[in-house]
């Protein structure tokens, strides 16, 4: 007799994770030595408009870490990619940046977005169908 009444919340439950996700996208560095930058998206409800932004620095066999850098709107997120020599690289995503060194692994905010210097590498872009790509620059010079 249980068993009828739960049956519609089993077949409605996948309903409700079905607008989540977790994507994830990498800018390698250096194949050979497993140095890389990976960007991670997640969308925890299918009714939210933002999501976390995470970042993976890797560098092994000296350095793997995640780091949680905030929630970001997710709506034509675009998350650049800057490199500023000796290992050091900027991220920027709207009016937010923060700087990774991936020689020890730190991630730091930085005060102000506007002021990002550095080699434009590429751009971590959520695009309409929620999967996460990474392009490079054309030769323009976006």
């Amino acid at each position: 007799m249980k068993l009828p009444m739960r049956l519609p919340l089993i077949f409605l439950a996948p309903l409700l994770l079905s607008g989540c996700f977790i994507e994830t996208s990498t800018y390698s560095i250096d194949i050979n030595t497993d140095h890389a930058i990976t960007v991670r998206v997640e969308k925890g409800t299918f009714w939210a408009k933002d999501g976390t932004l995470r970042v993976i620095m890797s560098r092994l066999p000296e350095c793997q870490r995640q780091v949680e850098l905030g929630e970001v709107w997710l709506s034509g997120l675009q998350v650049e990619l800057f490199g500023n020599g000796n290992n050091v690289y900027t991220l920027r995503a709207d009016d937010q940046a923060w700087q990774l060194d991936t020689t020890d692994c730190s991630a730091q905010e930085m005060p102000d977005a506007d002021a990002v210097t550095g080699l434009p590498l590429g751009i971590f872009e959520l695009g309409d169908d929620n999967k996460l790509t990474f392009g490079k620059p054309d030769a323009a010079g976006e």
